[in-house]
């Protein structure tokens, strides 16, 4: 979760987004699929992120 919120994503909405996708995933070996899951993926949705906004 810190690595999450390091990567400016809701750890809440971070964590729901890969319970819903993990089990969906052909291969949970696809090195490919995980990546994209990962913190710092930039593919992760937007509904995961956190925006602050600027001065």
């Amino acid at each position: 979760m810190e690595t999450a919120q390091e990567n400016r994503l809701n750890p809440f909405l971070y964590l729901t987004y890969l319970l819903e996708k993990l089990p969906q995933l052909p291969d949970p070996q696809d090195e490919k699929a995980l990546n994209a899951l990962l913190p710092w993926s930039p593919s992760l949705p937007l509904i995961c992120r956190v925006f602050t906004p600027t001065k």
